[in-house]
């Protein structure tokens, strides 16, 4: 698998499908995002192309249709998408960013007991 690329946040959406499916046909990402966010399939489909493009996706074909895969684990996207977000906005810093998310989410007890636990973990 090849390491992160960096995708919109369009992008982003296709990937989860993918993700979530695969392998998918174009036709399935179609039927789950175009209505949904105003896209045509020919927009979608040059998603799938772009996203194939920048080594995100690959592709099989079969028969007729098109079968894509991840060519990216999300995980390593996540990692990537997070590391930017924190650079932009809070210069870097993990430890701002998590105390404001902290503090504007709604979190379960056990949402809370496992930061708590892995807080306790980086810490020993």
């Amino acid at each position: 698998m090849a390491s992160s690329v960096a995708i919109s946040d369009a992008e982003w959406l296709v990937m989860n499908v993918v993700w979530e499916g695969q392998p998918v046909e174009a036709q399935q990402v179609v039927e789950q995002l175009a209505e949904a966010n105003g896209w045509t399939a020919a927009t979608v489909k040059t998603m799938l192309h772009r996203l194939v493009k920048k080594q995100a996706l690959s592709y099989e074909r079969d028969g007729k249709r098109y079968l894509y895969r991840a060519a990216v684990r999300r995980s390593d996207c996540v990692r990537r998408e997070s590391r930017s977000f924190l650079d932009r906005v809070f210069g870097g810093a993990a430890a701002p960013a998590l105390m404001h998310l902290v503090k504007t989410s709604k979190l379960t007890e056990q949402e809370v007991a496992e930061l708590r636990r892995l807080l306790d973990e980086k810490s020993n």
